[in-house]
């Protein structure tokens, strides 16, 4: 039998529910058990690491391993005037945490203690770890589990997120710790190195003791001349939905849109607000995020005249049911190249900038007026059917090159493109401005070009004052938001 005629036949196989693999394992061979708690920390016997320079970076083989069933922890901020509830989701109904358990959206706080020792016996290192279940490098360590693992990689940085999911799936693993952000300095030798989740969290969860601890002996090696011992943070994932359509559509609109799964756009308070050097120039950043029942996918081609051929695309919005079945698409506008400073494609139309006086009368209008779209960063994951795993999540895999014959722009439900107060055109011009009140006005879909379920929820007002000090120095003030400590995530 050919692999193709087998493949063939697995598939079938498993299409009409009827596939058993009954091959035993070998002899000595036979799976570790899952964890009989909801949730172990495990780690290997022995690991080795390279020192460069006298700097390692590792994360000490330190996994969290989720046992019988997927460990969900499902949180909320109701508003910004609020602190974040969370729940434990397990099939028996939500297990509340502790109301100081997540005091921001990235992960559970002291969690765990990591120390390390050395031949001696002495520890010279030892710190408290928070968790956030979504590693970057999750694992399955059972045969028996699930072959994928649903839950997002990487937990929330921005403190405007409103919702977040994190989890580990039944059988599979994530890392305590973040090899790539994770750097101490340790001498070329042998230490032991040793985790264990705090008492808290294992009353929480209900962790056996020896569930609850792993020690590892750690080997650091001096790296070879010219090898770089630190590693590269994981590259984004693509989804199917990243890939932009074959060619451009023959007429002007067809199809329909489904209003239970069209985008909807929003906007977050703009935040990192201050002045350049000169006090000339008010910078912020801002996000906008779609918070509807399906995706913002925009394709852009190449015009069939020809004209502007160097310069622009016809930009198509395609929308998709709640299968992911495509069902019609509409010209919106155009993508534009951006040859100044981004050296990429920005779809026109997407979101505009303006600073509104007291009296909430145009001040100034930023001269921001395209972006490229990008899921940059989650804002809410608890929203129906929120994509957890979006592709499309860094400029790199959305703008496209000059070269381009087409593209695709995403923005899923759930993520926010943010753009930060040193990107070109994320500033007002204040040098002939009066000192008084203000307030920075972002805007999402300001044309109303974007076809999405609810355009009255699109602005967000961020108050400021604007003042001159001594020596005739201009100043910013910006009232806090809420309860949010706005350099907590950042």
């Amino acid at each position: 039998m050919s692999r193709r005629t087998l493949a063939t036949g697995i598939a079938a196989a498993v299409a009409a529910g009827s596939l058993a693999l009954t091959t035993p394992a070998a002899s000595g061979d036979e799976p570790a058990p899952l964890p009989s708690s909801p949730l172990s920390l495990q780690g290997p016997e022995r690991m080795v690491t390279e020192s460069w320079r006298g700097q390692v970076w590792t994360d000490f083989g330190l996994r969290l391993v989720a046992g019988d069933e997927p460990v969900a922890i499902w949180s909320t901020r109701p508003s910004y005037d609020d602190p974040i509830t969370s729940v434990w989701r397990t099939s028996g109904g939500d297990v509340p945490l502790p109301a100081d358990a997540m005091p921001t959206f990235s992960g559970l706080s002291s969690f765990a203690q990591v120390s390390v020792a050395n031949r001696d016996g002495k520890v010279i290192r030892r710190f408290d770890a928070p968790a956030c279940l979504n590693g970057y490098d999750v694992q399955r360590v059972h045969p028996s589990a699930p072959a994928e693992s649903p839950y997002p990689h990487g937990c929330p940085w921005n403190p405007y997120t409103l919702g977040s999911v994190m989890g580990i799936q039944t059988g599979w693993s994530s890392p305590l710790l973040n090899e790539w952000s994770m750097s101490m300095r340790l001498k070329p030798g042998r230490y032991d190195v040793t985790g264990t989740i705090l008492p808290a969290w294992v009353d929480f969860f209900g962790i056996a003791p020896e569930e609850a601890t792993s020690t590892t002996r750690l080997v650091v090696r001096r790296a070879k001349d010219g090898r770089q011992a630190r590693p590269e943070r994981p590259a984004a994932r693509s989804g199917p939905v990243a890939r932009p359509a074959a060619h451009e559509p023959e007429s002007r609109s067809a199809g329909t849109v489904v209003p239970a799964t069209a985008p909807n756009l929003k906007s977050l308070p703009a935040f990192h607000i201050g002045l350049n050097r000169k006090g000339t120039q008010l910078r912020f950043g801002a996000n906008v995020w779609n918070g509807g029942g399906g995706p913002l996918v925009v394709d852009g081609f190449r015009p069939a005249d020809g004209h502007g051929h160097d310069h622009h695309m016809v930009a198509y919005q395609y929308f998709f049911d709640g299968e992911g079945n495509q069902t019609g698409y509409e010209q919106i506008g155009r993508f534009h190249w951006h040859g100044a400073n981004h050296q990429h494609w920005h779809f026109e139309d997407f979101a505009g900038y303006r600073l509104l006086d007291s009296d909430m009368n145009l001040a100034v209008r930023s001269r921001k007026a395209s972006f490229c779209l990008a899921n940059t960063d989650a804002v809410d994951y608890t929203i129906p059917d929120a994509d957890w795993q979006p592709g499309n999540t860094d400029l790199g895999s959305a703008c496209g090159g000059r070269d381009a014959l087409s593209l695709r722009q995403v923005l899923s439900n759930g993520s926010g493109d943010t753009y930060h107060q040193y990107r070109a055109g994320q500033a007002f011009g204040i040098k002939n401005l009066p000192d008084g009140v203000y307030y920075i006005e972002v805007v999402a879909n300001p044309n109303g070009i974007i076809v999405e379920s609810d355009e009255t929820d699109n602005v967000s007002l961020r108050k400021v004052r604007i003042g001159t000090g001594r020596k005739g120095k201009r100043f910013v003030r910006v009232p806090r938001v809420g309860v949010i400590d706005e350099h907590s995530g950042w």
